[in-house]
Protein backbone atom coordinates (compact mmCIF):
# COMPACT_ATOMS: atom_id res chain seq x y z
CA UNK A 1 0.00 0.00 0.00
CA UNK A 2 2.81 2.43 0.86
CA UNK A 3 4.45 1.91 -2.56
CA UNK A 4 1.15 2.48 -4.37
CA UNK A 5 0.58 5.70 -2.44
CA UNK A 6 4.10 6.87 -3.30
CA UNK A 7 3.60 6.06 -6.98
CA UNK A 8 0.27 7.89 -7.06
CA UNK A 9 1.72 10.90 -5.26
CA UNK A 10 4.64 11.20 -7.69
CA UNK A 11 2.49 10.44 -10.75
CA UNK A 12 -0.10 13.13 -10.05
CA UNK A 13 2.20 15.77 -8.57
CA UNK A 14 4.63 15.45 -11.47
CA UNK A 15 1.75 15.46 -13.94
CA UNK A 16 0.21 18.54 -12.34
CA UNK A 17 3.35 20.63 -12.74
CA UNK A 18 3.86 19.37 -16.28
CA UNK A 19 0.33 20.45 -17.18
CA UNK A 20 0.06 23.55 -14.98
CA UNK A 21 3.55 25.01 -15.43
CA UNK A 22 5.24 23.56 -18.49
CA UNK A 23 2.18 23.25 -20.71
CA UNK A 24 -0.35 25.92 -19.75
CA UNK A 25 2.14 28.53 -18.57
CA UNK A 26 5.40 28.07 -20.47
CA UNK A 27 3.87 27.02 -23.80
CA UNK A 28 0.46 28.72 -23.85
CA UNK A 29 0.67 31.39 -21.13
CA UNK A 30 -3.01 31.15 -20.22
CA UNK A 31 -2.24 32.83 -16.88
CA UNK A 32 0.37 35.09 -15.35
CA UNK A 33 2.34 34.89 -12.10
CA UNK A 34 4.97 36.94 -10.34
CA UNK A 35 8.64 36.22 -10.98
CA UNK A 36 9.03 35.02 -7.41
CA UNK A 37 6.13 32.57 -7.82
CA UNK A 38 7.60 31.47 -11.15
CA UNK A 39 10.91 30.55 -9.50
CA UNK A 40 9.09 28.67 -6.72
CA UNK A 41 7.20 26.76 -9.41
CA UNK A 42 10.46 25.88 -11.17
CA UNK A 43 11.66 24.36 -7.90
CA UNK A 44 8.40 22.49 -7.25
CA UNK A 45 8.48 21.07 -10.79
CA UNK A 46 11.96 19.69 -10.13
CA UNK A 47 10.86 18.37 -6.73
CA UNK A 48 7.87 16.51 -8.20
CA UNK A 49 9.37 15.33 -11.51
CA UNK A 50 12.64 14.25 -9.94
CA UNK A 51 14.91 12.34 -12.35
CA UNK A 52 12.67 13.11 -15.34
CA UNK A 53 12.67 16.90 -14.81
CA UNK A 54 11.82 18.88 -17.95
CA UNK A 55 12.92 22.44 -18.66
CA UNK A 56 10.10 24.97 -19.10
CA UNK A 57 12.02 26.50 -22.01
CA UNK A 58 12.66 23.26 -23.88
CA UNK A 59 9.15 21.98 -23.25
CA UNK A 60 7.44 25.29 -24.05
CA UNK A 61 9.24 25.85 -27.35
CA UNK A 62 8.81 22.25 -28.48
CA UNK A 63 5.12 22.24 -27.64
CA UNK A 64 4.52 25.42 -29.62
CA UNK A 65 6.20 23.71 -32.56
CA UNK A 66 3.91 20.71 -32.07
CA UNK A 67 0.84 22.93 -32.43
CA UNK A 68 2.26 24.73 -35.46
CA UNK A 69 3.30 21.54 -37.29
CA UNK A 70 0.89 18.90 -35.91
CA UNK A 71 0.92 15.66 -37.94
CA UNK A 72 3.45 16.96 -40.45
CA UNK A 73 7.08 15.99 -40.93
CA UNK A 74 8.10 18.99 -38.79
CA UNK A 75 6.05 17.80 -35.80
CA UNK A 76 8.41 16.96 -32.90
CA UNK A 77 6.18 13.99 -32.03
CA UNK A 78 3.59 12.46 -34.34
CA UNK A 79 2.41 8.83 -34.65
CA UNK A 80 1.92 9.60 -38.33
CA UNK A 81 5.68 9.88 -38.92
CA UNK A 82 7.12 7.60 -36.22
CA UNK A 83 6.95 3.82 -36.54
CA UNK A 84 6.31 3.16 -32.84
CA UNK A 85 6.04 5.03 -29.57
CA UNK A 86 9.65 4.29 -28.61
CA UNK A 87 10.90 5.85 -31.85
CA UNK A 88 8.70 8.86 -31.17
CA UNK A 89 10.02 9.17 -27.60
CA UNK A 90 13.63 9.05 -28.81
CA UNK A 91 12.97 11.63 -31.53
CA UNK A 92 11.21 13.88 -29.01
CA UNK A 93 14.12 13.54 -26.57
CA UNK A 94 16.64 14.60 -29.24
CA UNK A 95 14.59 17.58 -30.41
CA UNK A 96 13.96 18.68 -26.83
CA UNK A 97 17.70 18.49 -26.11
CA UNK A 98 18.58 20.43 -29.25
CA UNK A 99 16.10 23.18 -28.35
CA UNK A 100 17.04 23.35 -24.69
CA UNK A 101 20.77 23.48 -25.43
CA UNK A 102 20.20 25.81 -28.40
CA UNK A 103 21.91 23.50 -30.86
CA UNK A 104 19.33 24.36 -33.52
CA UNK A 105 17.96 27.68 -34.69
CA UNK A 106 14.32 28.19 -33.69
CA UNK A 107 11.94 30.79 -35.09
CA UNK A 108 11.41 33.62 -32.60
CA UNK A 109 7.64 33.09 -32.65
CA UNK A 110 8.23 29.84 -30.75
CA UNK A 111 10.54 31.34 -28.12
CA UNK A 112 8.75 34.62 -27.35
CA UNK A 113 8.22 35.05 -23.58
CA UNK A 114 8.92 31.39 -22.80
CA UNK A 115 10.23 31.32 -19.21
CA UNK A 116 13.80 30.22 -18.67
CA UNK A 117 15.97 29.97 -15.55
CA UNK A 118 19.27 28.89 -17.03
CA UNK A 119 21.24 28.28 -13.85
CA UNK A 120 18.47 26.26 -12.22
CA UNK A 121 17.81 24.28 -15.40
CA UNK A 122 21.50 23.48 -15.64
CA UNK A 123 21.40 22.07 -12.10
CA UNK A 124 18.00 20.34 -12.30
CA UNK A 125 18.78 18.74 -15.68
CA UNK A 126 22.29 17.69 -14.71
CA UNK A 127 23.39 14.07 -14.55
CA UNK A 128 24.20 14.52 -10.88
CA UNK A 129 20.68 15.69 -10.05
CA UNK A 130 19.06 12.85 -12.00
CA UNK A 131 21.32 10.22 -10.38
CA UNK A 132 20.61 11.65 -6.92
CA UNK A 133 16.86 11.32 -7.50
CA UNK A 134 17.29 7.76 -8.79
CA UNK A 135 19.19 6.88 -5.61
CA UNK A 136 16.53 8.52 -3.40
CA UNK A 137 13.69 6.68 -5.16
CA UNK A 138 15.57 3.38 -4.94
CA UNK A 139 16.20 3.81 -1.20
CA UNK A 140 12.51 4.57 -0.65
CA UNK A 141 11.60 1.39 -2.48
CA UNK A 142 14.07 -0.66 -0.41
CA UNK A 143 12.24 0.40 2.76
CA UNK A 144 8.68 0.32 1.39
CA UNK A 145 8.49 -2.66 -0.99
CA UNK A 146 6.53 -5.63 0.36
CA UNK A 147 6.31 -7.75 -2.82
CA UNK A 148 8.63 -8.30 -5.80
CA UNK A 149 6.15 -6.94 -8.37
CA UNK A 150 6.22 -3.52 -6.73
CA UNK A 151 9.74 -3.02 -8.09
CA UNK A 152 8.16 -2.80 -11.56
CA UNK A 153 6.93 0.68 -10.66
CA UNK A 154 10.46 2.01 -10.14
CA UNK A 155 11.47 2.48 -13.82
CA UNK A 156 8.11 4.18 -14.41
CA UNK A 157 9.02 6.77 -11.79
CA UNK A 158 12.45 7.27 -13.38
CA UNK A 159 10.81 8.07 -16.76
CA UNK A 160 7.61 9.63 -15.48
CA UNK A 161 7.58 12.92 -17.44
CA UNK A 162 8.33 11.25 -20.82
CA UNK A 163 5.63 8.66 -20.09
CA UNK A 164 3.14 11.45 -19.41
CA UNK A 165 4.12 12.96 -22.74
CA UNK A 166 3.85 9.76 -24.75
CA UNK A 167 0.38 8.98 -23.40
CA UNK A 168 -0.91 12.23 -24.90
CA UNK A 169 1.27 12.59 -27.97
CA UNK A 170 1.00 8.96 -29.10
CA UNK A 171 -2.25 7.51 -27.77
CA UNK A 172 -3.99 10.91 -27.86
CA UNK A 173 -3.56 10.95 -31.63
CA UNK A 174 -4.75 7.37 -32.16
CA UNK A 175 -7.47 6.47 -29.65
CA UNK A 176 -10.48 8.28 -28.24
CA UNK A 177 -13.31 10.49 -29.44
CA UNK A 178 -13.52 13.94 -31.01
CA UNK A 179 -15.71 16.93 -30.27
CA UNK A 180 -14.27 19.04 -33.07
CA UNK A 181 -13.17 18.37 -36.61
CA UNK A 182 -9.59 19.59 -36.90
CA UNK A 183 -6.85 19.32 -39.51
CA UNK A 184 -4.95 16.91 -37.25
CA UNK A 185 -5.58 13.55 -35.56
CA UNK A 186 -5.96 14.82 -31.98
CA UNK A 187 -8.50 12.94 -29.84
CA UNK A 188 -9.92 13.05 -26.33
CA UNK A 189 -8.70 9.96 -24.51
CA UNK A 190 -11.31 9.85 -21.74
CA UNK A 191 -14.77 11.25 -21.11
CA UNK A 192 -13.68 11.89 -17.53
CA UNK A 193 -9.91 12.28 -17.51
CA UNK A 194 -9.04 10.49 -14.27
CA UNK A 195 -5.54 9.58 -15.48
CA UNK A 196 -4.09 12.78 -16.97
CA UNK A 197 -5.81 15.56 -14.98
CA UNK A 198 -7.30 17.22 -18.08
CA UNK A 199 -4.41 16.67 -20.50
CA UNK A 200 -6.38 13.80 -22.02
CA UNK A 201 -8.84 16.25 -23.63
CA UNK A 202 -6.39 16.62 -26.47
CA UNK A 203 -8.91 17.27 -29.26
CA UNK A 204 -10.52 20.06 -27.23
CA UNK A 205 -7.09 21.56 -26.61
CA UNK A 206 -6.03 21.47 -30.25
CA UNK A 207 -9.25 23.22 -31.24
CA UNK A 208 -8.96 25.89 -28.54
CA UNK A 209 -5.28 25.96 -27.61
CA UNK A 210 -5.48 29.29 -25.77
CA UNK A 211 -8.21 28.15 -23.34
CA UNK A 212 -7.14 27.48 -19.77
CA UNK A 213 -9.87 24.84 -19.41
CA UNK A 214 -9.16 21.80 -21.59
CA UNK A 215 -12.49 20.21 -20.69
CA UNK A 216 -15.92 21.72 -20.28
CA UNK A 217 -17.37 20.94 -23.70
CA UNK A 218 -19.60 18.30 -22.08
CA UNK A 219 -20.62 18.08 -18.42
CA UNK A 220 -18.47 14.99 -17.84
CA UNK A 221 -15.28 16.57 -19.22
CA UNK A 222 -13.85 17.75 -15.91
CA UNK A 223 -10.39 19.29 -16.10
CA UNK A 224 -8.93 18.74 -12.63
CA UNK A 225 -5.86 20.88 -13.32
CA UNK A 226 -8.08 23.78 -14.35
CA UNK A 227 -10.11 23.43 -11.14
CA UNK A 228 -6.88 23.76 -9.13
CA UNK A 229 -5.90 26.76 -11.28
CA UNK A 230 -9.21 28.47 -10.49
CA UNK A 231 -8.51 27.97 -6.78
CA UNK A 232 -4.99 29.41 -7.16
CA UNK A 233 -6.51 32.32 -9.08
CA UNK A 234 -8.88 33.06 -6.17
CA UNK A 235 -5.89 33.07 -3.83
CA UNK A 236 -4.14 35.56 -6.19
CA UNK A 237 -1.22 33.16 -6.65
CA UNK A 238 -1.83 33.24 -10.39
CA UNK A 239 -4.00 35.42 -12.60
CA UNK A 240 -6.02 33.64 -15.27
CA UNK A 241 -6.28 35.53 -18.55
Amino acid sequence: MAILLLVLLLWYSGLFFQSFFLHRYAAHQVYTMSKRTEKITFFLTWLCQGPSYLSAYGYGVMHRMHHAYTDTEKDPHSPKYDHNLFAMMWKTKNIYGDINNKRIEVDQKFTKNVPQWKNFDRFASSRGSRIAWIVIYTILFVFLVTAWWQWLFLPILFLMAPIHGVIINWFGHIYGYVNFKTTDTSKNLFRFDFLMMGEGYHNNHHKHSSRANFGGIHWYEIDVTYMIMRFLNKLNIIKLK
